[in-house]
């Protein structure tokens, strides 16, 4: 029933997570829930560090942001590609190695840059604008910022359009054409030192191919900056890699990945005479298969469909409204029983997009069954909302038999914070 993800079981009839019963977790800590596998993370985080030995892995911090899942990929010695302050915040509470960390995005303001210079991480310019603001800033500062920039290489990632990044009519990079001339103009800048290339071609990939030609168009253009006399010491291949959310999906694994475009950059380099470090920035595929989420079932109704309302919606998973996309969900507490009827589980939220699992088999679903919605790691509790005055649930870390709050539940103050009502409406 799952796969490759040994850290699940059926046993006596519920559902476990490293032998931890799931319904017990939502007897103690309630639902809606995350539920983290600490050793599938830490299998997941090693299985990158195997294959790409001399790499270096930046976990993709948008994907999960809690404090306690960075600090374990902290001590499996990842880095991390962060998009913002708050995240950048967040991997130096989490004890992340500021060498390790690339500042990326294609929007970042002034102070977002000034913070990046004093921390002293890397920065991906994403265009011509931003390198000329990044060396204004680190000029004043006193300062010289290492800058990668970011290419956009006109590939098809082949995935979801709103998670493609590497087309031509994306927001994201510098088109390839123009990358050589950007490069030229950095090094006679004063405040910047250009470093390398960097790239992302999108998320959710399931084809090794498009990251090859991928990385074959970057060892391209790092000799044509080669050419200029530029001198390459890093190239960020990005991530992307696709975890396989449906049972009859397959998708690729880090070796894989490591058969596909290690070769093209190893040659590359030997061709070109250089040694730069890789860096490759994966999140989905090390943290998305270690997290359930956890909800439970308030009504079921039977009209056109029969619908599971349970108690968790988009405002906590909202995956599946954006991009229609697939988790697997299972009822927990029936594990043992055969599929009896189709179901489309709902939430709770005013919107008719609130589903997170149509027309699937289950069991007979009941008031007070108890759901787990699989491979919820990614894009999960990073996208939660408190849309509809719902608050953001808790989440917990598995480890050992073991079982740890590593987020509080929110409650209704989670809807005041930062409000201020003028004294004139108070009288």
């Amino acid at each position: 029933m799952f796969g490759t993800k040994d850290h699940l079981r059926a046993e006596g009839g519920d559902l476990t997570i490293d032998g931890v019963d799931v319904v017990d977790l939502a007897d103690v800590f309630g639902t809606p829930l995350y539920v983290t596998s600490e050793r599938r993370l830490r299998e997941n985080a090693r299985a990158y560090r195997k294959a790409f030995p001399e790499a270096e892995i930046y976990f993709a911090v948008k994907a999960n942001g809690n404090l306690a899942i960075l600090r374990i990929l902290a001590e499996e010695g990842l880095g991390a590609d962060v998009f913002s302050a708050g995240e950048l915040n967040l991997v130096r509470m989490a004890g992340m190695a500021m060498d390790k960390i690339l500042f990326n995005g294609n929007s970042k303001s002034l102070e977002e840059l000034e913070m990046a210079v004093e921390a002293k991480v890397r920065v991906s310019a994403d265009s011509r604008d931003e390198l000329l603001n990044l060396s204004e800033v680190a000029s004043e500062m006193g300062e010289v910022a290492e800058v990668a920039f970011r290419v956009n290489p006109d590939v098809s990632a082949m995935t979801h359009p709103k998670i493609a990044t590497g087309l031509k009519t994306s927001k994201f990079g510098i088109p390839w054409q123009e990358i050589v001339e950007v490069y030229r103009t950095a090094m006679g800048l004063e405040g910047v030192k250009p470093i390398g290339l960097h790239c992302h071609i999108g998320s959710q990939i399931l084809d090794v191919a498009p990251f090859v030609d991928a990385a074959a168009k970057m060892m391209e253009l790092a000799g044509e900056i080669v050419d200029i006399g530029g001198e390459i010491e890093m190239m960020d291949f990005g991530g992307g890699l696709g975890i396989a959310y449906a049972p009859e999906t397959r998708a690729p694994t880090p070796d894989e990945l490591a058969a596909g475009i290690l070769p093209v950059f190893l040659e590359g380099c030997k061709r070109l005479g250089i040694s730069p470090q890789m860096v490759l920035e994966p999140g989905r595929s090390i943290v998305a298969d270690s997290t359930l989420f956890v909800t439970g079932v308030n009504v079921v109704k039977r009209a056109h469909v029969n619908f599971v309302g349970v108690d968790g919606g988009f405002n906590l998973l909202a995956r599946p409204m954006l991009y229609d996309a697939y988790h697997h969900a299972v009822v927990a507490n029936k594990m043992d029983q055969e599929a009896v009827g189709k179901y489309t589980v709902v939430g709770p939220i005013c919107e008719s997009g609130d589903v997170l699992a149509r027309d699937r088999d289950l069991p007979e679903v009941e008031r007070g069954d108890v759901l787990a919605i699989l491979d919820a790691g990614a894009y999960g509790f990073s996208m939660a909302s408190v849309y509809n005055g719902q608050p953001r649930c808790p989440e917990v870390l598995v480890n050992g038999g073991r079982a740890e709050l590593i987020r509080r539940g929110e409650d209704e103050s989670a809807f005041l914070a930062g409000q201020i009502v003028p004294a004139r409406l108070l009288r």
